[in-house]
């Protein structure tokens, strides 16, 4: 196709890849509100998008209790398993590959979506942030601390997520440990209080991440799962603070002694300036852990062309995740190659149901670009 460097193939875990092109976990809202169980709209959205070398599918609910955005997905019911697999025979016809993200949202989910009961977190800590409900965005609330009973409940779930996402098709599982949801919330220092074993230390903080890696590789091969995770910045209680890059240097480093598929390290999202992450603004994210993890790993945020083939043959990375750019181009594999226009988002239309906005964004014609 081209011989930048984001065209070449590469192995991922046992999976051979045609290019290191990654279309990143995008929330898209067009589950089955009733039930969580993807649509035949979702099969034909991501079966569109199979020239990536690799798609990562949208944040998927592990459980009720882990279900926190509405509208998505889930991999509990053997209704979800069968929709999912509609999903993955479409992409795999259309000769891609896709893996599964496994997600608790934690704190972020709300009574609405509880029937009435506060959602479950480390700590009973307000993420000061938004949850997505039936009815709109509203202000998220003070969960309630999981007892331990009720954390080895959530890994087991993550295992019982994994091994339907294998029945359902999937090429692997990547394990959601970043942004502001359940596992970030047993990372960061300010939101989890706990005096158990499950908090204070880094080595505790982290203990039930590394708790949910080794259950999911009870039912999945280590190289078909991976892991998204990274030091980050945001309001509130997710504000970085003198722990956040320790905490995320120590889980990286630990990661290494799995085999895992991979690791999807996401950039900066918000200006690091004038915080403990100032450092890593930038390409700074990928210059200082790529020497930690030894092995795939996927960059992601606010990538282009340019800057993906620059990190490849830098080495900063093996892989790169576009996630925007593939709202409005199914075909982005073929448009950056032939150095075509992408077309623009509608934002008004990206969280919403039916396929305007969603499935409905044509392929460019490249004999004319």
């Amino acid at each position: 196709m081209s011989s930048q460097a984001l065209f070449t193939p590469v192995r991922l875990g046992d999976l051979d890849l045609p290019n290191r092109i990654v279309m990143a976990p995008l929330t898209r809202m067009r589950a089955n509100p009733a039930d969580q169980v993807p649509t035949d709209l979702q099969a034909g959205y991501y079966a569109q998008r199979a020239s990536a070398g690799l798609i990562v599918a949208e944040a998927t609910a592990i459980s009720p209790a882990g279900f926190g955005w509405a509208d998505t997905p889930g991999l509990w019911s053997p209704q979800q398993v069968r929709g999912w697999r509609r999903v993955t025979d479409a992409v795999h016809a259309a000769g891609g590959r896709i893996v599964a993200q496994l997600w608790h949202t934690g704190a972020i989910s709300h009574p609405d979506l509880r029937d009435g009961a506060p959602p479950l977190s480390a700590s009973n800590v307000n993420v000061q942030h938004e949850s997505v409900t039936p009815t709109g965005r509203k202000p998220t609330v003070i969960p309630r601390a999981m007892t331990q009973d009720e954390i080895r409940q959530t890994v087991a779930d993550f295992a019982r997520a994994a091994r339907n996402a294998m029945d359902a098709g999937f090429d692997g599982v990547q394990i959601l440990a970043n942004y502001l949801y359940l596992l970030a919330q047993f990372l960061n220092t300010t939101t989890n209080r706990r005096t158990d074993r499950y908090g204070g230390s880094i080595e505790n903080r982290t203990r039930i991440l590394f708790e949910v890696v080794e259950a999911v590789l009870d039912e999945v091969e280590p190289a078909r799962v991976g892991v998204k995770i990274s030091p980050m910045h945001e309001g509130g209680p997710f504000a970085a603070n003198d722990e956040t890059l320790p905490v995320a240097e120590y889980a990286i480093r630990e990661l290494n002694g799995y085999g895992l598929s991979h690791l999807l390290l996401m950039g900066n999202t918000t200006d690091f300036t004038g915080t403990p992450l100032e450092p890593l603004m930038g390409d700074g994210m990928f210059h200082h852990f790529r020497p930690i993890f030894h092995g795939t790993l996927i960059a992601n945020v606010k990538m282009d062309a340019e800057r993906g083939n620059r990190l490849i043959e830098a080495g900063l990375a093996d892989m790169v995740a576009f996630g925007r750019p593939y709202i409005a181009n199914p075909d982005l594999v073929e448009r950056l190659a032939a150095g075509a226009p992408l077309a623009e988002v509608d934002w008004s239309t990206v969280y919403g149901s039916g396929p305007q906005g969603y499935s409905d964004y044509p392929a460019t014609r490249l004999a004319n670009a």
